[in-house]
């Protein structure tokens, strides 16, 4: 059997992509999944399983991609789920079949992924109780899963329903010696904000006259702005991210945290959330506490 097997999503750009890259260089084996093979050649090359994966895609799809994967290595030390992409515009202008798509995509896909790879994942425990290899699965979140905001509120909500979804996963699956982290970046140099890259789609009605000089077309030109121009170096992301799942290198002797923050932006974003929440309950825990029953 494989030594560790890293089953990736969205594995044709991005954090998915660089990941995959890294994990080969260690010399493990990867089984890389994107809706399209052809982007993926390069990983191919690189000794990466190549396969085509929507994750949109019903329960019997998922579990015939996975078997191939089982099939070609034994089993699947790590999940990443990495697909994903962005639904800009004002809450309103997004039609019914928009937001059904971004939600299949960035958190019911991931849902169906995960339940499914926890058939293989599950049973690796040997029966002594120990841990087979210690196996993580990673769930790509967001800073906007901290805080939502104009022009991305999809978006927002999906990255907080995954976050939400991690954590009690993390509860359920650690008696198995399962780790489950959500990786929350800042910006990072991914291509993930090009337009027309693939990941950055604009609702059809973009009320463009509507929210003229409001906060949503002020973030939209902030994005516009703010592409190829991040702060965050996606392959030393990666790499941080495979030691903080295989426990090496800067994360040799550390556990797994629950949500994982990378960037100096995202340690920022992160900390000042954090510091208006508690501004939040010193204003409100007053009130907060009188709805308390009186026994």
């Amino acid at each position: 059997m494989a030594g560790n097997v890293w089953f990736i999503t969205g594995a044709s750009n991005g954090f998915g992509h660089a990941i995959a890259l890294e994990a080969l260089r260690r010399g493990d084996k990867v089984v890389a999944t994107s809706r399209k093979l052809s982007k993926m050649a390069d990983l191919k090359e690189a000794g990466a399983l190549t396969l085509a994966l929507d994750v949109t895609a019903s329960d019997e799809v998922i579990q015939a991609v996975l078997k191939q994967a089982i099939d070609a290595y034994g089993k699947v030390t790590y999940l990443i789920n990495a697909a994903g992409y962005i639904l800009e515009g004002p809450i309103e202008a997004a039609s019914p079949q928009e937001i059904q798509h971004t939600f299949a995509t960035n958190v019911f896909g991931t849902m169906n992924v995960t339940r499914n790879a926890l058939h293989h994942m599950r049973p690796q425990r040997t029966s002594s109780g120990s841990d087979s290899g210690s196996s993580a699965i990673a769930t790509f979140g967001s800073i906007a899963s901290w805080e939502g905001g104009p022009a991305y509120g999809y978006y927002a909500a999906t990255k907080w329903a995954v976050s939400g979804f991690t954590e009690s996963l993390r509860a359920e699956v650690a008696p198995f010696g399962i780790a489950a982290v959500v990786v929350e970046p800042g910006y990072f140099r991914t291509g993930f904000l090009n337009p027309g890259g693939g990941n950055r789609l604009a609702t059809a009605d973009a009320m463009r006259d509507e929210y003229r000089d409001t906060p949503v077309e002020a973030v939209r030109r902030a994005l516009d702005g703010v592409d190829d121009n991040q702060p965050g170096d996606v392959a030393k992301g990666a790499r941080v991210i495979v030691d903080v799942l295989t426990r090496t290198g800067v994360a040799a002797g550390k556990d797994i945290p629950v949500r994982l923050p990378l960037g100096s932006d995202g340690v920022e974003y992160v900390r000042k959330k954090l510091q208006s929440t508690e501004v939040l309950l010193g204003e409100w825990e007053d009130i907060a506490r009188s709805t308390d029953r009186e026994e």
